[in-house]
């Protein structure tokens, strides 16, 4: 059950959006126990956004949440996935991309919960 939103300063074409949202996808299986098949992706640019006081440089905040928990090497490698999905897609710099990864205990879906 995991959600990945990505918030870009950068001004992005529907198709660099939907590689973007392929490649996130493709990346998921980075941690295990997780596939995406319950994946969501959301990807909003065009925000009005700043780091280290440059509002001009393309920069990101992506926010992971899963279910459950995973190691800090899957994280580490599924970071560095994400850092160069963003560097190649939208020309994010690494050092201009936070990825921050939130696990639940409780997660709803269909009308239940897990």
């Amino acid at each position: 059950m995991p959600f990945i939103n990505v918030k870009t300063n950068a001004s992005l074409t529907k198709e660099k959006k939907e590689i973007i949202k392929r490649r996130l996808f493709d990346s998921i299986s980075i941690i295990p126990g997780k596939s995406d098949r319950y994946l969501m992706v959301a990807v909003e640019d065009g925000i009005d956004m700043a780091f280290h006081r440059d509002s001009d440089a393309n920069i990101a905040m992506v926010e992971v949440k899963i279910f459950g928990g995973s190691t800090k090497d899957a994280y580490r490698r599924l970071t560095a996935s994400i850092c160069m999905i963003l560097s190649d897609e939208a020309d994010v710099s690494g050092d201009y991309c936070y990825v921050k990864f939130e696990e639940s205990k409780y997660w709803g879906y269909n009308g239940f919960m897990f």
